[in-house]
């Protein structure tokens, strides 16, 4: 089976999951962190070196703050707990975003987490908190201005080196669950050339056999980078 080298994930779903089963939405945030450590394990079971998931965006932050506050909360303590789990499956873990509106020690939380996995040679596991691509294109390009590159100096290669993904390579499947049909400012430069894949599942009943299925219909896929092959 062709296995692809980064998956992109958007967590989608847990709000409505918890709703229908009659629970308030924070407690599918909850399950849904859950779940993540369940399929990160399957991803390099089946051979995936590279994970980004869309933990929280831009535009959460117009969400009711009470629900801004609990998934602030949740997150932080994802990661505290994360550094166990990173160093116990071999984990690098880089968060990708606009860090410097989350409070100081969550920055912190972020930075020692980082830090403390940066050489572990398993599974790539990037975060994306407070990520929407449109900003982080600004940020890059702020960057560039900052770094007075004339015209000639920008090009693709030198774009991408000013995003926050820079040593990443582009994701070769993006699968979003629970239904929505939809990038939502995520990676848009990064998946110029993704394959998409869309289900039903709401992200907490996203299981391992879920991602095999993505996995294994990422494999009937061609990816010709916009060539076709011309009839001998």
């Amino acid at each position: 089976m062709k296995i692809p080298q980064h998956v992109a994930i958007i967590l989608d779903g847990n709000g409505r999951w918890a709703k229908s089963k009659g629970m308030p939405r924070n407690y599918g945030h909850t399950m849904g962190a859950k779940n993540v450590e369940v399929i990160l394990r399957a991803a390099d079971e089946l051979g995936i070196k590279y994970v980004t998931m869309y933990a929280f965006s831009t535009e959460n932050w117009n969400r009711p703050q009470s629900e801004v506050d609990a998934l602030m909360k949740l997150l932080s303590s994802y990661l505290k707990n994360c550094v166990k789990t990173a160093r116990k499956n071999n984990m690098r873990v880089r968060v990708i975003g606009d860090i410097s509106r989350l409070e100081p020690e969550f920055q912190k939380r972020i930075r020692d987490l980082e830090e403390e996995s940066a050489k572990n040679t398993g599974l790539n596991f990037q975060i994306a908190i407070n990520y929407g691509s449109r900003d982080e294109m600004i940020r890059a390009m702020r960057r560039m201005a900052e770094d007075r590159l004339s015209p000639d100096e920008i090009t693709e290669e030198r774009f991408a080196s000013y995003l926050d993904t820079h040593d990443i390579p582009d994701p070769d499947l993006l699968i979003r669950t629970s239904g929505e049909q939809r990038l939502s400012n995520y990676l848009m430069w990064q998946m110029a050339y993704s394959e998409f894949y869309f289900t039903d599942v709401p992200w907490p009943d996203f299981t391992p056999e879920e991602l095999r299925k993505a996995v294994e219909d990422y494999t009937g896929r061609d990816r010709r980078y916009g060539k076709i092959e011309v009839d001998s």
